[in-house]
């Protein structure tokens, strides 16, 4: 419940998978970039968010796969959502570089490219059983998906 000190090379493909992405978004931003004030409360929460998730992810062995069984399956969802963050990235790098195809839902889902790597990280947390990367989970969550969500409204309503 606490976690097992010790690397977690699942954690190390997650953060690859979420800073990857990231990174090249910086190069390539939208051809309708819109530079929004972001509320300080959100930005806050998802910088703590962020730090403390990424530390979490590395610091506990409890992410990496030491035997298979049913519970394992938690962590079978959570690459498969990592795996629909990526495909979201392709869409808008694949695309016209244009900000809708970076907040449009995807399969139902909306703003995907916040809602799912946090979820995936969660989820991560619960197949681990390690609370704290839970808690900096749901931190980052309020404040990504807050942002996010701040900033598709401000564009829809350019």
């Amino acid at each position: 419940m606490f976690g097992t000190l010790g690397f977690s090379y699942t954690g190390l493909i997650f953060l690859c998978c979420l800073f990857i992405p990231n990174i090249i978004y910086g190069f390539n931003l939208p051809k309708d970039y819109l530079k929004i004030e972001e509320n300080k409360i959100f930005l806050t929460f998802e910088r703590i968010g962020q730090l403390f998730c990424t530390v979490f992810l590395l610091i506990f062995d409890d992410f990496n796969i030491h035997n298979f069984n049913l519970w394992t399956m938690w962590l079978g969802i959570a690459f498969v959502l990592m795996a629909l963050y990526l495909i979201c990235w392709g869409r808008y790098f694949i695309g016209k570089h244009v900000s809708i195809d970076f907040y449009r839902p995807f399969f139902g889902i909306p703003l995907p490219l916040a809602v799912l790597p946090v979820t995936a990280v969660f989820l991560l947390s619960v197949y681990g059983k390690v609370i704290w990367l839970g808690i900096a989970a749901v931190i980052l969550g309020i404040g990504h998906i807050g942002i996010t969500a701040q900033n598709w409204e401000a564009i829809k309503n350019q």
